[in-house]
């Protein structure tokens, strides 16, 4: 199986904080993904996207990191959307629960 490697686009308008992410999302990266949401994670004047359109693989790390940022926009009252899951990284969301609260 061809690994394929993360790619992260982020771009900003008036409304919204939007990171498209792409490849794999798992432990090794994770990281990169924290850097890019923190300055923004607190933030209520924007509202924050992640675009999962080119996701093709996430592991638990993935989807912790999913929570956390869900888990913080909830305690700032600041609006969190998930957009474009693939179908593979959607029956896994249902599976542990999360879909239930994604937007």
């Amino acid at each position: 199986m061809k690994m394929e490697p993360f790619r992260m686009e982020q771009y900003e308008t008036n409304e919204q904080f939007v990171l498209k992410l792409g490849g794999e999302l798992d432990l090794a990266v994770v990281p990169q993904l924290q850097v890019a949401v923190e300055p923004y994670l607190r933030r209520t004047d924007l509202a924050m996207v992640l675009d999962l359109e080119g996701l093709v693989y996430i592991d638990s790390t993935g989807i912790g990191i999913i929570v956390s940022i869900l888990k913080t926009r909830d305690s700032v009252n600041g609006p969190f959307y998930v957009r474009n899951i693939p179908p593979t990284v959607r029956r896994l969301f249902d599976m542990t629960g999360l879909t239930g609260y994604l937007k």
